[in-house]
């Protein structure tokens, strides 16, 4: 127990604070945790969890388990059915379950998310400067022997196991290029990033062998893959997210732009203030070019449309 901002608040993570010093957003490592013995992820009230998504589909994902480790992420089938639906295949295919944001659906969540980000900026020493900018969790619930491909999330997590075992294979950061990370954050959006696993270093590999009561932390743009056991598997994660760390997905953006024209652009973080100045430069870019994606999609469409009309009327 602790006291934050003059209430008690619960330690739930067990984590070394010297490990944590030297590691925090730079390499993976484990931890021990209490998230397995409290109420709100038993199977019961996660099922009744479950039956509150159905009218939020943006807050949930449910997808099929994928072939390998090495497939596509996005190639992987999704959308068959609703959160609660899953959880009754649970035993009869490989299906992944997300449930996205629980802290809107249930406020044990929301307190449980308070508990832990302050827990974490205990151990940091704080925010700094930085502020927060997203802040969320998540819980997933697969079947047995189901596997999630090879990715990498633009975020900061901490990820906690509660029932069955996971084993999560999982990269430093350095086994990315900035040449990926620099094509990712192009883009400008809120999504995994696909990667290739052919050719990851294996030395810079992690792997963690995750049971009730066990975590490790993610450092932002970790790649990873995971696969369930012989069991169905629950867990839990939080990440988040900063105007520092949004600022860097900024630079390597513009990096990309100074590569095209053939020049080597310095690495993200040896400059800050030149990374400054190259993320405020894509803070007008990365939406015009969003904007401009958009609309090709829409008069792509709409020339498909017109094509599909055109042929419909020849056939007539």
């Amino acid at each position: 127990m602790s006291s934050e901002n003059g209430r008690v608040t619960t330690d739930h993570l067990r984590i070394d604070s010297p490990v944590f010093a030297t590691c925090f957003d730079r390499e993976p490592f484990g931890y021990t945790h209490d998230l397995s013995s409290l109420d709100a992820f038993s199977f019961e009230s996660l099922c009744d969890l479950a039956r509150t998504y159905a009218p939020h589909p943006r807050d949930y994902f449910v997808s099929a388990s994928a072939p390998s480790a090495a497939t596509d992420f996005f190639s992987v089938p999704s959308g068959q059915c609703g959160p609660h639906e899953a959880i009754e295949q649970l035993n009869s295919t490989r299906i992944r379950i997300l449930l996205k944001r629980p802290e809107n659906h249930d406020l044990r969540f929301r307190r449980l998310l308070e508990e832990l980000f302050e827990q974490v900026m205990r151990l940091r020493g704080g925010l700094g400067t930085e502020k927060i900018v997203r802040l969320e969790s998540a819980i997933f619930i697969s079947s047995a022997s189901a596997t999630t491909p090879f990715h990498f999330d633009p975020e900061i997590a901490f990820f906690a196991q509660i029932e069955g075992e996971k084993i999560y294979h999982m990269y430093s950061p350095r086994a990315v290029a900035e040449r990926e990370l620099e094509d990712f954050h192009l883009q400008g959006l809120l999504s995994i990033g696909e990667l290739d696993l052919h050719g990851r270093n294996p030395d810079l590999e992690h792997v963690f062998t995750l049971k009730a009561g066990l975590g490790m932390h993610q450092p932002q743009n970790s790649p990873h893959w995971v696969e369930t056991r012989a069991e169905r598997s629950i867990s839990y994660s939080f990440v988040f997210e900063t105007d520092a760390t949004r600022a860097a997905g900024r630079a390597r953006a513009f990096n990309h732009y100074v590569r095209k024209v053939g020049l080597e652009p310095s690495r993200v973080g040896r400059h800050p203030s030149i990374d400054a100045a190259k993320s405020s430069a894509m803070r007008a870019i990365i939406p015009v070019r969003q904007r401009a994606s958009a609309l090709l999609k829409k008069v792509k469409a709409g020339r498909r449309h017109g094509a599909h009309a055109a042929a419909a009327a020849a056939r007539n």
